[in-house]
């Protein structure tokens, strides 16, 4: 499966949500039973300071949902970012990156 490249924008010291349909190549949904998820927010890929999104799967509809409260977006500085989202079967153990993108984080003015 090719990793979808999805942009987001985040309001700095708001609350932030986006819900992902994962899908199979001939679009059925992914199979995401026993599975967990775990998202990160990242400045550039080797950077060691990294934020996390909380994740919620809905298994029924390939669905994961990212959050990410306003304490943490206020700590952010605005500029470009880059997260992914990277599932773990507890199966099997293999890891698949699903969804890969950049995060356009806005200043806040209130």
């Amino acid at each position: 499966m090719a990793v979808p490249s999805v942009n987001i924008s985040i309001e700095q010291g708001a609350d932030f949500t986006a819900t992902f349909t994962i899908a199979n190549n001939d679009s059925s949904v992914y199979n995401l039973n026993q599975s967990t998820a775990v998202a990160k927010l990242r400045k550039h890929h080797s950077s060691s300071t990294s934020y996390d999104f909380t994740t919620t799967i809905t298994i029924s509809t390939g669905k994961v949902k990212l959050d990410m409260s306003d304490e943490v977006t206020s700590t952010l500085e605005p500029g470009r970012y880059y997260y992914d989202i990277l599932l773990t079967s507890s199966g099997t153990g293999l890891k698949t990156r699903v969804i890969e993108g950049m995060a356009l984080v806005s200043g806040g003015i209130s």
